[in-house]
């Protein structure tokens, strides 16, 4: 075979495997749907890369490969190959291209990174706060409103204020493909243009400590009619660190905030009528027979047992296994909720004590 066509050949070989190979790492790199303004150049630049990775692997390997085939000593060749000294040429070749691309590749980063961190118009500002293991969001041109998760109107630039309490966090949305640290200390920050209504999860990209897989906190991107609503909504929701333990007792025992678990209300009245549970009217502080006999007073200690472990220790008149068993994590987490929208920290069965001790006969 002639010199002209081992190059045909080789050349055919390594557009071939730089196809199946970029179609390879698409399939094995699949990213996430792109929900901003921003993943559009960052995903350019995935694609040039790929293809850039598929290239070059194709390029080495094949020549490679061809050449132990092709060129391989025969049975009973017993000559020497051809001495071959160098290639001037060939050496600044592969010196000079690869340097080209390597700047060219640096230079459309700098572009790309430019045009992401440029200001935009009609911004919004978002101030995000990380702490060991939560994350909260304060959006200081709705009233300085405060929320446990992320909620963004379509199509507007968002420039994300971000600052961390403890130690390094990393603000994450894959779907939104840009990414910054939050610096103790420092104000660090990104914009974000979402172009995609949907429900996303954002996450903390940086190990920072025991339970940093959990640190985690739903983000939504709604219409801007449906954003202006969830403000409206937010801004009229009661504030709990502006209310005495006894108001806040009344609101778990009648109207629990978001639907998230059922009211006391449902088993237990006020006013001595019978329920599906002990009513609560005049409980508080007196002696409560329990159906093994025994009889205990209605105290502190008891209430609390009484709502974490509800077959501990039954009323007299009353059925087992009528109140949920899972009260405990229901109320750790709208505990965390409240102190991750409004930085207080509360205990919900101190306000339902303290509610209840209002409730004489």
């Amino acid at each position: 075979m002639s010199k002209r066509n081992h190059y045909i050949a080789v050349t055919a070989l390594v557009i071939v495997t730089s196809f199946i190979l970029y179609f390879i790492l698409r399939m094995i790199y699949t990213l996430p749907i792109a929900a901003s303004a921003e993943a559009r150049p960052i995903d350019q630049m995935f694609t040039g890369h790929f293809i850039a990775i598929a290239f070059l692997f194709s390029l080495i390997m094949v020549f490679m490969l061809y050449s132990a085939v092709v060129f391989r000593r025969r049975p009973g060749d017993e000559e020497d190959g051809p001495h071959i000294h160098s290639n001037t040429t060939l050496e600044i070749m592969w010196t000079i291209i690869p340097t080209f691309v390597v700047v060219g590749f640096g230079v459309w980063g700098t572009i790309t990174l430019n045009g992401l961190v440029s200001a935009k118009d009609n911004e919004m500002v978002v101030k995000v706060t990380g702490q060991q293991w939560s994350w909260s969001f304060e959006y200081p041109e709705q009233e300085g409103l405060t929320s446990p998760k992320l909620v963004l109107p379509v199509d507007r630039t968002i420039v994300l204020q971000m600052e961390s309490k403890d130690v390094l966090h990393s603000f994450w949305v894959p779907e939104f493909r840009v990414k910054q640290d939050l610096v103790p200390g420092r104000t660090t920050t990104l914009r974000i243009t979402p172009t995609k209504l949907g429900d996303y999860k954002l996450r903390c990209a940086e190990i920072c400590g025991l339970s940093h897989a959990n640190m985690m906190a739903d983000v939504q991107v709604v219409t801007t009619a449906g954003f202006n609503s969830w403000v409206e909504e937010r801004l009229q929701a009661p504030v709990y660190a502006d209310m005495t333990p006894e108001e806040r007792g009344a609101i778990w025992y009648s109207a629990p905030p978001g639907g998230q678990y059922a009211a006391c209300s449902g088993c237990h009245s006020i006013d001595g009528s019978v329920m599906a549970g002990p009513t609560w009217q005049g409980i508080y502080g007196h002696e409560v027979q329990l159906t093994d006999g025994t009889a205990v007073t209605a105290d502190d200690e008891y209430i609390r047992n009484s709502i974490l472990n509800p077959n501990a220790q039954i009323v007299a008149g009353f059925q087992p296994n009528i109140m949920p068993q899972n009260f405990g994590d229901t109320f750790a987490a709208i505990e965390a909720e409240i102190q991750a929208s409004e930085g207080i920290q509360i205990d919900m069965i101190a306000d339902i004590i303290a509610y209840m001790q209002t409730l004489q006969e």
